[in-house]
């Protein structure tokens, strides 16, 4: 059929429809429908009223009428099958970029005004659309998928939201892009992937931003980043690293804005101080923690927290009681109670907690076998075994492992005159070792050369 010079007719106008009409709704439909079925009048109607606006010759006037159908559509709760069709009309070769770029940014921005039905709908499928055609309306998908992620919050859909802001792209050589606008997008998204418990990508995102923080001067990004960095360093079990960025967060001069309304008070600031020490306490035993422990216990602010009693004992290397751990264990996240592969399968809880006891006995004891260290870990012997070697063989506790007579000898790091004696022992050792070789030589007849 050959496509009229004529302007199509619009239905319900005298005359009837042309082939321009027929063919242009068979290719819309099949783009709103995936194929064949029967369309509503009302979508008929939409189509042809396009499809007259695409025949007007002044372009004036059709972002005009344009304007007017999309006002139309957003009436009341929304004409979604109509804004669908704007849709694909609007990405349609009857269009020119320069009208679709501005009826699809006024449709992207006013479509979230719409009842959060119909606007996941409309927005999902633009989306769809629009997303092969990305290089050409970078600035709408962007509006579009900040208005989609900022539903998917609401609706606490944590996940959906960072993948969908995710897809904006914000390395683009097209759009001029601040780097505190990429700064802000960064730790947005990885705030969204935190709340959804998938650290992993939270990571990849606030190392993005971390290369932008030196060009920004905002605090409140600024403070969202450091707040968002520990949380990250403290869902990937870095405990040591993530007290000392809870720590400074505890330190920030109360008022400073958090972003959204929040305000960084008293309570932000206990609540980091309370951070710092739990992961302290969860951190490896060794020398790092230990230098971790003493900061904070010279903090007069940590006397006022409710965990400070335990914290004390730690610092103290004093040996933690089951009591005392569960009540602990009340005021930790999920991922602090979750199990680790690392220790055997013990929880990240009792992992810290059999460490910590253990470095404890070895300030006690200079020797004690592996069936009574397992009693005092309260694990089995072979697991007690294991940890003990694991913390030698890293250098955080001193001491060795008679595997035959399954004793765990200890030493004292800080005593050098036991380790000046042990080394004398050992050189004296030698020497009568080779003595008694020397002598076994000369009852042999063997010739000694000295």
């Amino acid at each position: 059929l050959a496509t009229p010079t004529r302007a199509p007719r619009a239905v319900g106008q005298r005359g009837y429809l042309t082939s321009y009409d027929l063919v242009t709704h068979k290719r819309v439909n099949s783009l709103l429908h995936g194929g064949g079925g029967a369309t509503p009048a009302r979508s008929i109607a939409m189509e042809a009223r396009l499809g007259s606006i695409a025949a007007a010759g002044d372009q004036k006037a059709k972002t005009a009428q344009y304007r007017d159908v999309l006002t139309s559509c957003l009436g009341s709760e929304g004409d979604v099958d109509g804004l669908k069709a704007m849709v694909v009309h609007m990405l349609s070769d009857e269009v020119p970029l320069v009208i679709s770029r501005q009826i699809l940014q006024a449709l992207c921005q006013e479509v979230q005004s719409l009842p959060a039905a119909q606007h996941l709908d409309t927005a999902t499928f633009a989306l769809e659309k629009m997303n092969p055609r990305v290089v050409s309306f970078e600035e709408q998908v962007s509006v579009l998928r900040e208005g989609l992620a900022a539903l998917h919050q609401a609706g606490k859909e944590w996940g959906k939201a960072a993948h969908v802001l995710a897809g904006i792209d914000l390395d683009s050589g097209i759009r001029v892009l601040t780097d505190e606008f990429k700064l802000q997008k960064c730790v947005q998204i990885a705030m969204l992937y935190l709340e959804d418990d998938d650290a992993l990508n939270a990571e990849t995102f606030i190392k993005k931003a971390s290369f932008l923080l030196a060009a920004c001067k905002d605090d409140t990004l600024e403070l969202q980043f450091k707040t968002c960095y520990a949380r990250i360093l403290d869902a990937k079990r870095r405990f040591v690293e993530a007290a000392l960025r809870y720590y400074e967060l505890s330190q920030t001069e109360p008022g400073r804005a958090l972003g959204t309304g929040k305000v960084f008070g008293p309570a932000e600031l206990s609540a980091a101080l309370t951070d710092a020490v739990t992961c302290a306490i969860l951190a490896a035993a060794g020398p790092q923690r230990s230098r971790v422990l003493a900061t904070l216990y010279k903090d007069e602010r940590c006397a006022t927290l409710p965990i400070f009693p335990i914290m004390e004992k730690v610092y103290l290397e004093r040996i933690l009681r089951q009591p005392e751990v569960e009540a602990f264990s009340l005021g930790l996240k999920p991922h602090q109670l979750a199990s680790s592969a690392d220790a055997g399968g013990l929880t990240v809880l009792a992992r810290a907690v059999s460490e910590h006891n253990l470095l404890s006995a070895s300030k006690l004891y200079n020797n004690i076998t592996v069936a009574e260290l397992g009693q005092l870990l309260g694990v089995d012997a072979d697991q007690a075994e294991r940890t003990a070697a694991k913390m030698i063989s890293e250098g955080r506790m001193k001491g060795s492992i008679d595997q035959v007579e399954r004793i765990i000898n200890f030493q004292d790091a800080d005593d050098s005159a036991a380790v000046v004696a042990q080394w004398d022992a050992q050189i004296m050792g030698v020497c009568l070792q080779v003595n008694a070789v020397v002598e076994l030589m000369e009852r042999k007849g063997i010739t000694v050369c000295m």
